[in-house]
């Protein structure tokens, strides 16, 4: 078996804090065994203001951020799926709210950039991603030692066609910064479902607390299975989840149930 973990944070605006606060917990999972570690959205900041992303985007390649990446992950010897940074877009005034994974040796494996931008308007809270994030066009996943891994970002949940869009995975990711208002209503029961529909794993890497900005995360950082069951679970505040990719188990839900098979449309 694999074990696979995820952090929780609770990112602060400053890069370099939140860099010291990831190298910590990161080291935390490694020690107890982690084969792959995933990070939240916006894991490297959470600013006063979106437009705080545009002073802070790296050139895909080269940065404080992916560099403090590739070298964590080959120190380690991990599989360290990077959250979200922002990266420079090819559209004026704008980012890629962009996943990276670096395999054990420290090299980029795949990127993906966030499809779905996030929106919401109430009385009291208000986000448009759009604003100064430019979406991505692409599936991505990867092929990892115990399966494929497909990459998905926080809004991206509530796209079920994105997760069939990857085909048969062993586990789906979600780093995700989901608000309180949304998260204590929608967050478990749509990552419960992806798990039961697509039958893999989904492992769920959340921004989880009171802010030093002000703004309240949701959290709720979780590993459930393909049956729906939750195996590994944080509610709130910084820390780390571990659990286990269980390869028979995957097979026999799939060999006793092969609802994957019966795809028509």
């Amino acid at each position: 078996m694999t074990k696979v973990a995820a952090i929780q944070m609770v990112s602060a605006p400053e890069i370099e804090e939140n860099i010291v606060s990831a190298g910590r917990l990161i080291a935390e999972a490694a020690s107890q065994g982690a084969d792959l570690v995933l990070l939240p959205e916006y894991w490297t900041s959470i600013g006063r203001g979106d437009a705080e992303k545009l002073e802070q985007a790296e050139e895909p390649g080269s940065g404080p951020v992916q560099d403090f990446m590739s070298e964590t992950a080959k120190a380690h010897g991990i599989w360290l799926i990077g959250g979200t940074l922002s990266l420079a877009a090819p559209v004026k005034d704008k980012v890629l709210n962009t996943t990276l994974v670096y395999d054990p040796e420290g090299r980029a494996v795949a990127r993906y950039d966030k499809i779905h931008l996030f929106s919401f308007a109430s009385g009291k809270e208000a986000y448009d991603e759009s604003k100064y994030i430019c979406g991505g066009d692409d599936v991505v996943a990867f092929e990892a030692p115990f399966g494929r891994v497909g990459l998905t970002v926080c809004y991206d949940l509530r796209f079920p066609e994105l997760f069939r869009a990857f085909g048969e995975c062993a586990l789906i990711v979600v780093p995700a910064a989901f608000t309180y208002t949304t998260g204590k209503v929608h967050w478990e029961v749509l990552l419960r479902a992806r798990a039961i529909e697509n039958q893999c794993y989904v492992l769920a890497a959340a921004q989880g607390g009171r802010h030093k900005t002000g703004r309240r995360t949701w959290g709720q950082t979780v590993l459930i299975d393909p049956w729906g069951e939750i195996k590994a679970e944080l509610m709130e505040g910084e820390g780390v989840i571990l659990g286990d990719i269980d390869q028979e188990l995957l097979s026999n839900i799939r060999e006793k149930l092969p609802a994957l098979k019966h795809k028509r449309l």
